[in-house]
């Protein structure tokens, strides 16, 4: 009897099948085909490892961007969103075991009887229930699916949030080092215009030179001297924002090697071919469109029936029976949509137009980190480029500079052929200064944009 009424429950399922709903239209997103090589050879290639920000060989950078890992804002709330993912995973797998309940009711009463005399009794009634969805067309398992995906979805994100605060820890560490590179030469410079100036006083004393070279040195080491304060002002707001990113309040930052002196890590190599699963972010994206393709199959299987089955059993208690009486129960029951109002074909509609979006941004992700390696690729090659240049300057114009100055000193030249060889060299040390930190800030871009040595979680448990 019980697998009649089984059979018949699923022969009506089978039968109210008919009562889906339309397939829901979607986008044709066309892939992304990565390229067969890339636009720029930056030179031979070496491999990237996850902890790239040790290539630089700097002791204090390491240390910035280990405290950054474990005590940033931004890190926390990734991390926090990867748990609630993992607690939804959970949740949809429970969705297709057995529900076991146990109840307890009772109580006391008084009453009349058919004779018209009182009766009371104390009663109780203990009962163990189970219910189970059967899973009939794969709705549940479709939900579970979903999940999984955007758990994934969420630990790669989590692992994108990782990478771009080491980036920016080590970009902002490379600028702060390049401010005090700048900051050194201002110095050096007010120093040298602070001699040019006492000169200047001693010949316009002595009558060798009109006042009005004591002037222009003057108003030179002025103009000189207030750059320092506002490198200083500079130095001080980068700190505040390396102890930002790195969880702390406002405060210094220690320094380890100096900008001139750390390594230049090697250009990581990797094919075009193989970017698109060594970056988290597209990851996410990708783990976000599955997720979205589940979702929708799990929208358009509402319109089928539901089969549930239910079993109870436990036993009543009261002062009325001399023994107690077992109880249950067993049966099953379908639940098929007729009429909604259109909830569930709006629901369908919305998870597919939600598919559309994961499709699209998907697409968006893969193209963007293309663009973006192929940027930073030319950009390491040509600032490269442009630091040989530029050291080959400055040392042209330093040797220039001595050479003023001797003849200034000597009084075979204007002040103005020594202040021009000045302004000359400050520029072009200057400029070195921030090609130097142009060269470090495109390899951290780099590194960024082939994604940091990352790997997925299954591949990280395997190895």
């Amino acid at each position: 009897m019980k697998a009649a009424s089984l059979a018949l429950t699923v022969l009506l399922a089978t039968a109210l099948a008919a009562c889906a709903g339309p397939k829901v239209a979607t986008a044709d997103v066309q892939p992304v085909a990565p390229p067969v090589a890339w636009r720029t050879d930056a030179g031979p290639a070496a491999l990237l490892q996850r902890d790239w920000w040790q290539s630089f060989d700097d002791p204090a950078l390491a240390a910035l961007v280990d405290k950054a890992l474990a005590n940033n804002s931004d890190i926390g709330i990734a991390a926090a969103r990867v748990r609630e993912a993992r607690a939804n995973l959970t949740l949809a797998r429970a969705q297709t075991l057995p529900s076991i309940d146990a109840a307890i009711s009772g109580g006391r009463s008084r009453s009349v009887n058919a004779f018209g005399q009182p009766s009371e009794q104390n009663f109780a009634q203990p009962q163990l229930q189970v219910a189970y969805e059967v899973d009939l067309f794969g709705r549940l398992t479709d939900q579970q699916s979903a999940a999984r995906d955007s758990f994934f979805a969420s630990e790669a994100a989590h692992d994108a949030v990782q990478l771009s605060v080491a980036a920016a820890v080590a970009s902002n560490y490379i600028a702060l080092r390049s401010l005090d590179a700048r900051l050194a030469v201002a110095r050096a410079t007010v120093q040298a215009r602070s001699e040019s100036l006492r000169i200047a006083k001693s010949r316009v004393g002595a009558g060798y030179s009109p006042k009005l070279e004591l002037q222009q040195a003057q108003a030179e080491y002025d103009a000189t001297a207030q750059i320092v304060p506002q490198i200083e002002l500079a130095i001080a707001r980068a700190e505040d924002g390396l102890s930002l990113l790195v969880g702390e309040t406002p405060q210094a930052i220690g320094r380890g090697i100096v900008l001139g002196g750390l390594t230049v890590p090697a250009v990581p190599g990797d094919l075009p071919s193989d970017l698109l699963r060594r970056r988290p972010d597209v990851a996410q994206a990708e783990y976000q469109l599955a997720a979205t393709d589940k979702n929708l199959a799990a929208a358009r299987k509402r319109f089928l029936p539901q089969v549930r089955l239910n079993a109870t059993t436990g036993a009543a208690f009261s002062t009325l029976l001399a023994d107690p009486i077992s109880i249950w129960s067993i049966g099953s029951s379908i639940l098929a949509p007729i009429f909604q109002g259109g909830r569930l074909t709006a629901q369908a509609d919305a998870a597919g137009a939600q598919r559309d979006q994961a499709a699209f941004a998907y697409r968006r992700a893969a193209l963007s980190a293309f663009r973006e390696v192929e940027d930073a690729l030319a950009a390491v090659r040509r600032i490269d480029e442009q630091v040989l240049f530029a050291q080959s300057q400055r040392d042209a114009l330093a040797e220039g500079l001595r050479l003023a100055t001797n003849r200034y000193r000597e009084g075979y030249s204007p002040y103005l052929e020594q202040l021009d060889a000045q302004r000359g060299l400050l520029g072009a040390e200057l400029s070195l200064i921030q090609l130097r930190a142009d060269a470090l800030s495109a390899r951290i871009q780099l590194f960024q944009a082939m994604g940091g040595g990352w790997k997925t979680s299954q591949t990280r448990a395997r190895e």
